[in-house]
């Protein structure tokens, strides 16, 4: 057999030197072959980033090119990808088709329960976006009126979390009521067709259904609407922090700017989603505040208190340790690129 060959094989000490020195340049070899991913890996050639309406500080982001004029002399290119909804951020982040994704604060800790590798580094609102919504015409007046009724709504997102509390706080759960999964814009549709008696609303959809079809917010927590977060894949930002740290700084020019232009960012908006100004307007003025942008205490007690809360309804397992995979999920390490 060529082990026992090689065995019993006898050598010479010139012959030691050269298998020493062949065995060393192999190394070598090796090293740098490995070496190149790594090397590789230092160049970002993609930046993908999500944008939403309900994150109107990633349309002007998009809209003036900012990440774009940032990054253009690494060459790096910036790609952009529409999220319909907290879920859609988080499933993107998951399969990993984007980098960056915005989602309420309360889904990216139910996301990081299932198991999403995912990282809480921004805020970029303090919303009240979602309330549950009706039609004047179904006599559904409060949250215990929904018995036996039916409701639309986007499973993995904060009008979801939002639902399952208010249920919850009626003494009803999830059994009492019918669900509609649809994403929030059918689900507006539904509610106004008649197709279901509520839906579970997400701004501008929610604020576009009161004002050109007059339907009804029955009811609304605003400190049960958990905050605008931006996450980032834990690779990427392994793999990549100064780039997490450029994003975010980007971010903040964005945001400051969005503050000081309120109405350029209502048209902004209109035009992203494609609704009037005056819907637009009412979600901004009335209930999207711009003001924050470090993510810290504020943002923790409240997604705490949203999972603790879905724990007691049964939405989260009993065994799961809420608080830790909090901690887990929100990292504050990147504060220090922002100048507030």
């Amino acid at each position: 057999m060529p082990i026992s060959a090689a065995a019993g094989r006898q050598w010479s000490a010139p012959m030691i030197a050269n298998r020493r020195l062949l065995l060393a340049s192999l190394g070598a070899a090796a090293l740098a072959t490995f070496a190149a991913p790594a090397l590789a890996q230092s160049k970002l050639s993609e930046l993908r980033v999500d944008w939403a309406t309900y994150n109107p500080v990633s349309i002007i982001l998009k809209s003036q090119g900012l990440l774009e004029k940032e990054f253009a002399k690494d060459g790096t290119k910036v790609r952009w990808v529409q999220t319909l909804g907290s879920n859609k951020a988080l499933e993107f982040l998951n399969a990993g088709s984007i980098d960056f994704g915005s989602s309420a604060g309360a889904a990216a800790l139910v996301a990081k329960i299932n198991g999403n590798p995912i990282k809480s580094i921004y805020v970029y609102s303090r919303p009240e976006w979602t309330a549950l919504v009706t039609r004047k015409d179904t006599g559904i007046k409060k949250v215990s009126d929904l018995k036996g009724k039916s409701v639309a709504v986007t499973r993995g997102t904060d009008p979801h979390i939002f639902l399952m509390r208010a249920l919850a706080e009626a003494k009803l759960t999830d059994k009492d009521v019918r669900f509609v999964l649809l994403q929030h814009p059918d689900g507006r549709t539904a509610l106004i067709r008649g197709d279901v008696d509520a839906w579970a609303g997400l701004d501008p959809m929610m604020a576009a259904a009161e004002i050109d079809e007059g339907a009804v917010l029955f009811y609304r927590k605003p400190e049960a609407n958990t905050w605008g977060i931006l996450n980032v894949r834990e690779e990427f930002a392994k793999e990549h922090p100064d780039a997490v740290a450029r994003v975010l700084k980007v971010y903040e020019q964005a945001r400051k700017w969005s503050l000081a232009n309120p109405k350029e960012v209502a048209k902004a908006l209109a035009a992203a989603a494609k609704i009037p100004e005056a819907v637009a307007d009412k979600q901004l003025k009335e209930r999207t505040e711009l003001t924050h942008s470090a993510i810290g205490k504020p943002q923790y007690d409240s997604i705490l208190a949203a999972g603790i809360a879905l724990q007691d309804a049964g939405v989260v397992a009993k065994d799961v340790d809420v608080k830790k995979t909090l901690d887990d999920l929100i990292d504050t390490r990147f504060n220090a690129s922002l100048t507030n």
